[in-house]
């Protein structure tokens, strides 16, 4: 107090401009492609190494199409939740909006000498996985997107969980194998894959079901038509576009 200063640091104005997201010391951009202003914004309030911006997410592997309008990408490594996500953002997806499911998804793992048995039906780079072997499951792996696949391989060894994550690559419905305590399928055609998962439940079972807007009455149809007794609760993620929301469906058998 009262000591001399060599400069005074003006205040740092709040960011008005275009959304965002940093993956790593990328910034990924979505919806319609950026302005110059946009990007310049952007560029002068975060400095990331590049702005990658996506047009869409295509096909059953999610595979990104994307664009990139600033800087130089390439591979990254994501910091999120103490855990490390190796990826590079113009090959395979990955979903900041999720981060509170994530949490939530893991917290309900039970704890116990006695490990659940958890399938990630749509594992990606290990968005779920990482989290829920992290908190004591046992999972089992599956992706059908060998670039994605072979990034949920690295992030695995990276945190250290090779022991608790069990892999395959190819068609989920083809991978699934024996019963499982808990069925992660956070993908948003879910719902046509669901008979595959009910084969493998039992009563006691836990579904995670994610689906662009409520579909409990479906959800219900098709779980009671396999022989099931379903209590369901609907959880909200994010807004996925204007009037429609990403939601999970926790749906417990019995």
């Amino acid at each position: 107090m009262g000591e001399p200063y060599d400069t005074e640091i003006p205040k740092r104005s709040p960011y008005r401009g275009r959304g965002y997201y940093m993956t790593g010391d990328v910034a990924i951009i979505q919806g319609e492609l950026p302005s110059p202003a946009e990007i310049e914004s952007i560029v002068t309030f975060r400095h990331p190494r590049g702005i990658v911006w996506i047009e869409s997410l295509d096909g059953v592997t999610r595979t990104p199409r994307t664009r990139l309008i600033w800087g130089e990408a390439g591979e990254v490594r994501h910091k999120e939740d103490g855990y490390t996500f190796i990826l590079d953002p113009q090959k395979v997806m990955f979903s900041m909006g999720n981060r509170m499911e994530k949490r939530r998804i893991s917290a309900l793992v039970r704890s116990s000498r006695n490990p659940e048995r958890v399938a990630d039906m749509f594992a990606g780079i290990g968005y779920f996985t990482i989290p829920l072997a992290g908190a004591g499951a046992q999972v089992h792996a599956m992706e059908i997107n060998p670039a994605a696949y072979g990034y949920l391989e690295r992030n695995i060894q990276e945190n250290q969980l090779t022991d608790s994550v069990f892999l395959s690559l190819g068609d989920c419905r083809d991978q699934l194998e024996g019963t499982y305590d808990r069925i992660v399928m956070g993908h948003f055609a879910a719902i046509s894959m669901l008979p595959e998962a009910l084969a493998h439940a039992k009563p006691g079972t836990v579904l995670h079901i994610h689906t662009i807007g409520p579909a409990e009455e479906q959800v219900r149809q098709i779980v009671e038509g396999a022989g099931f007794s379903p209590s369901i609760e609907v959880h909200t993620v994010k807004k996925y576009r204007p009037n429609e929301w990403h939601v999970v469906h926790d749906v417990t058998l019995a």
